[in-house]
This record gives structure tokens, C-alpha cells and sequence, in this order.
């Protein structure tokens, strides 16, 4: 990763508000600019493009190694923080700008634009999150049977993505088998799968710090007729979506493709959620896709494109893929079928 030229680049950004540094307090965003990933960390980027970065003891050795100047400090946000310099908005708490000091100045979501499009070496490590949740879906649909728990399928999942070499699972897997199905993030739980459900997993892996988010709806048992025209419709709503994504494309538009799908089925009022999602160092982060959402794709932004139909009391389709916009037709990184599997 060239975190010198993410570095330089934010440098470009506040030379440009006349503001002479930056000092960056987001742990992820910490990470995006010098590879260092912690739980105590701070870094002060220069308009000059030269940049200072505070840790502890703790990791201070693992910081050293990186191509940026460090200094050992418990206060590492005091230690860098003065009057004229920038800070992060969105992560400064009323009480650390007190501690901080006078003369900040607040800055919008500089690093995150910047982070929202992502360079080769970050699309190949999605990449490789979306193949280890790809195959570890493959991997459990054997155990996906009559009897088995919500929360039994999900730590299978969870332990098979660990075991192809996932850092840990992107987020709290979901499985919700029938009548669960109609809540969107219904948390796993002892209820057993029963033959005639449909079961829905959203999950994902994370590699190298990177998410993968993907989701799949199953049969167990020959579906009755409203489960497949369920799942075909959502199914036809996620390609309309998918075929929207193009860069220059406006993220409501895009919503609406897959959206107007669903609203022609009759089914407009229970696809309750946005389309889709950044993924990158975090799950969810910019671009977000839905019908009140501003702003066009860029090339190399990765998303997820994730319709949703929920009918209460009776249950829900969703399919999520993780993709990436490309000029000639967007990249799917999590290949897994989109049709309905009946286990």
C-alpha cells in the first residue's frame, strides 16, 4: 500500500483550504494514511505532505517500521494537536476539543472522500474477503438442514471463514430462517431451521482489514409458490440494480432501478432499507444507495448491491453481492449463485 501518496494526497486537500495540518484521529483513518492499526494512534498530515505519527508503547515497534515519522506518547492527540490545525469533525468529541485546546479547526470527512476510492492492492484484498466468504458459504450448505439452530449455522460460518484465512467475520453474521426472515438484521437465535423455511445469511469476511458483505436466501424443502416469486422477484430487483452501476452514476438512480422492480411487484412498502453500501476498511462507509442519497460513483469504488423484500409474520428475500465499478461493466467480487438454492 502507498500510504505516502494517500498522505500526499489529503496534503493537496488542505493546501487547497489554506489550512497547514490535519490531525487525524479515526482509527481507520489512522490505518488508510500509515498501515498502522491500533487502538491508540493519531497522525498529524502537514499541507507540506510531511506527517507525524503518535502511539504508545504498546505499538510503538510496529509503528517504527512504517514510512512515517513517529513519537511515543500516551496523549496522542495532545501531543500533536495545535492552534490552525484541522481536526476530524465527525470524530472529535466535545470533551477532546476541550482537552485539545483553542484555535481547531473543524474539518468535513476530508480522509474519508478519499478513501471512498479505493487503488488495486485495496480491490485485490476485497477480493480475497469476498473468495473466503464465497467458499465458506459453499462449505456450510451441507449443514443447513431441519434442526439446526440460527445461531449453530451462523458459527459454523463464522469458524469455516476463520479457517480459509479471514481475520476475523466483517461483522455479526445473520441467519434468519422463516417468519425471522422478514427483519432485516434479525440477530441469530436458538430457533431451529424447519423443513419449508426460508433462510436468509448475510455475512462476510474480513482480510487484511478489508469487508467483505455478502448475502444468499435458501430453500429447505421444495419452496411453495410465494417463496419463489418472492425470491425471483428480488432476484430480477438485484440484477436491475447491479446493471445500473456504472461511474458517473447518481446513487438515487441506481436505488431506483432495482427499487421500481420491487414497487412494480406491488412490494414497494416492504423493501424498508437502501440499496447498497461502501465496503472498504470499514462494512458500511461511503457511497450509500438509496432514495434520499446524493452523489455519483466514481471508477474503483466497491458497493454492495442488496434489495430486500420483507413480509411480516411470513418471512423475506434478500441477495447481496459485493461488487466494484468499473468503466466497462461493474467487477462482481462475491460469485456465488443468485438463483434459489433448495437444500
Amino acid at each position: 500500500m502507498n500510504h505516502a501518496a494517500r498522505r500526499r494526497a489529503l496534503a493537496a486537500l488542505l493546501e487547497e483550504r489554506a489550512v497547514p495540518a490535519l490531525l487525524v484521529t479515526s482509527l481507520v483513518n489512522v490505518r488508510y494514511l500509515t498501515g498502522l492499526d491500533s487502538s491508540n494512534a493519531a497522525v498529524l498530515v502537514r499541507a507540506d505532505g510531511t506527517a507525524t505519527l503518535a502511539t504508545d508503547s504498546r505499538y510503538i515497534e510496529a509503528a517504527r517500521d512504517l514510512d512515517v515519522e513517529v513519537v511515543e506518547s500516551s496523549d496522542v492527540a495532545g501531543g500533536l494537536a495545535a492552534p490552525g490545525t484541522g481536526i476530524e469533525a465527525e470524530h472529535v468529541t466535545l470533551a477532546a476539543r476541550e482537552r485539545l485546546g483553542e484555535g481547531l479547526v473543524p474539518l468535513g470527512p476530508l480522509v474519508e472522500g478519499l478513501r471512498k476510492v479505493k487503488d488495486e492492492a485495496e480491490i485485490d484484498l476485497l477480493r480475497t474477503a469476498c473468495a473466503i466468504s464465497d467458499q465458506a458459504f459453499q462449505d456450510v450448505l451441507g449443514r443447513i438442514r431441519p434442526g439446526v439452530t440460527e445461531r449453530g449455522v451462523a458459527r459454523d460460518l463464522e469458524y469455516r471463514m476463520l479457517e480459509l484465512g479471514a481475520d476475523k467475520p466483517a461483522f455479526d453474521s445473520i441467519v434468519a430462517a422463516g417468519e425471522n426472515g422478514a427483519v432485516p438484521h434479525h440477530a441469530p437465535t436458538d430457533r431451529p431451521l424447519r423443513a419449508g423455511d426460508l433462510v436468509t445469511l448475510d455475512f462476510g469476511a474480513r482480510y487484511r482489514g478489508y469487508h467483505a458483505d455478502m448475502t444468499r436466501t435458501v430453500g429447505l424443502g421444495a419452496p411453495a409458490a410465494w417463496q419463489r416469486e418472492l425470491h425471483d422477484l428480488v432476484a430480477d430487483a438485484q440484477r436491475a440494480g447491479r446493471h445500473a452501476v456504472a461511474p458517473g452514476a447518481d446513487v438515487k438512480d441506481v436505488d431506483a432501478a432495482a427499487r421500481s422492480v420491487v414497487a412494480a411487484a406491488g412490494h414497494g412498502e416492504h423493501f424498508r432499507h437502501g440499496l447498497g453500501h461502501g465496503v472498504g476498511l470499514l462494512v458500511h462507509e461511503e457511497p450509500f444507495l438509496g432514495p434520499s442519497r446524493t452523489g455519483r460513483l466514481e471508477d474503483r469504488v466497491p458497493i454492495t448491491v442488496e434489495p430486500g423484500v420483507y413480509l411480516p409474520g411470513r418471512g423475506g428475500v434478500r441477495i447481496e453481492d459485493t461488487l466494484v465499478t468499473r468503466a466497462g461493466g461493474p467487477e462482481l467480487l462475491t460469485n456465488t449463485t443468485r438463483e434459489l438454492l433448495v437444500l
